[in-house]
């Protein structure tokens, strides 16, 4: 059932993008400052969007958007940090996977990536994403499930946050049927890699924002996972 408080978190998130589109000269501004400063624009980007999920993800469970221990302010920071690290992998498996598939007989390979659109782009635009989802992800979405619990266990504060993490006690009690059988299980083969064979399949200018945007969902699907019994 719609809510007020739903109008409210949609005009929000409307009036935060739309300068965007309504003038030239901020979208400008901030191709610039994103090609140039892409690691920054990571953090800001996976900071407010992939929080945006997990709020949504609340709402959705609870019916609220945020609630006391939640922390919101905690996990945008982790999440800004752990865009640093996509950013970082997206860089990586761009260019290391054609160079694998080099090695392996594609014949350039890498220009081909380059190029316009092909089945073999097609081919090493999966690539890319399988590689990097089934290397990558399963790490990053540990610790985010990590630093998650770690955020609700001490209260939801930046305090909170910068106490020392307890890994071993963290690791040992996570729900590994959940983990496993349905964030690495489903979402990984059935959702990730699909999504991102697309993003790759973009300009390299275009993958992080993309990227950005899928992390809404990402945060939705991780929340969810997060409450699920």
């Amino acid at each position: 059932m719609i809510k007020r408080q739903d109008i409210y978190f949609v005009a929000g998130f409307v009036l935060l993008f739309l300068p965007f589109f309504a003038s030239s000269k901020v979208y400008d501004a901030y191709t610039h400052f994103n090609h140039y400063h892409g690691f920054i624009m990571a953090f800001i980007k996976f900071a407010i969007l992939a929080t945006l999920g997990e709020v949504i993800g609340l709402r959705i469970k609870t019916g609220k958007y945020t609630q006391p221990g939640f922390g919101v302010l905690p996990r945008a920071v982790v999440w800004g940090f752990l865009g640093i690290t996509i950013k970082l992998a997206f860089i990586i498996f761009a260019s290391g996977t054609p160079a694998f598939l080099e090695y392996m007989g594609l014949q350039n390979a890498k220009g081909i990536f380059s190029g316009d659109f092909s089945g073999s782009k097609l081919l090493i635009a999966f690539s890319i994403s399988a590689a990097m989802n089934l290397i990558y992800a399963p790490v990053m979405m540990t610790l985010h499930k990590i630093t998650d619990t770690h955020i609700l266990s001490t209260g939801g504060t930046i305090k909170g946050l910068l106490t020392p993490i307890p890994f071993s006690k963290i690791l040992t009690g996570l729900n590994w049927n959940v983990q496993w059988n349905f964030v690495f299980k489903k979402t990984i083969p059935f959702f990730w890699i699909p999504a991102h064979t697309i993003t790759f399949l973009m300009p390299s200018d275009f993958r992080v924002l993309f990227a950005a945007l899928l992390g809404i969902v990402l945060g939705v699907i991780l929340a969810v996972a997060n409450m699920k019994k």
